[in-house]
């Protein structure tokens, strides 16, 4: 009984940290879905604007001047970038949730081993 306590302890645990790393990717997607948002703007935005247009990039304090195509290309590469990192996160969330529902079953198994084995401990 005390074995099936430990074991049942060590699980919980493990449960509770793979629901600490869902929200942690869960987090990470929400920024990233929030970062391709605004990406698709800005190219929205390209798409609407003259081809003779300045375009300017902000560094630091400064803003540069910057060449359209080069522009275009950085925005484009950044999304490409988010949607690849975006797929990446939802398979580590899908994992990390097979993996705690097969947790969460192996602790119901287990309290439920432990309560069968209660009343004979107690006759």
């Amino acid at each position: 009984m005390a074995d099936d306590q430990k074991q049942l302890q060590v699980l919980s645990d493990d449960y509770q940290k793979l629901q600490s790393d869902l929200q942690i990717n869960v987090d990470a997607r929400q920024k990233l879905e929030s970062q391709q948002q605004e990406n698709k703007g800005v190219q929205k935005e390209f798409a609407n604007l003259a081809k003779d247009a300045n375009i300017y990039k902000l560094i630091g304090p400064v803003l540069l001047r910057q060449d359209r195509n080069e522009a275009v290309l950085a925005v484009d590469g950044r999304l490409e970038f988010i949607e690849k990192e975006i797929k990446r996160v939802e398979k580590q969330i899908k994992d990390i949730q097979e993996e705690s529902d097969k947790k969460r079953m192996t602790v119901y198994q287990l309290q439920a081993k432990m309560q069968q084995l209660q009343p004979q401990a107690a006759s």
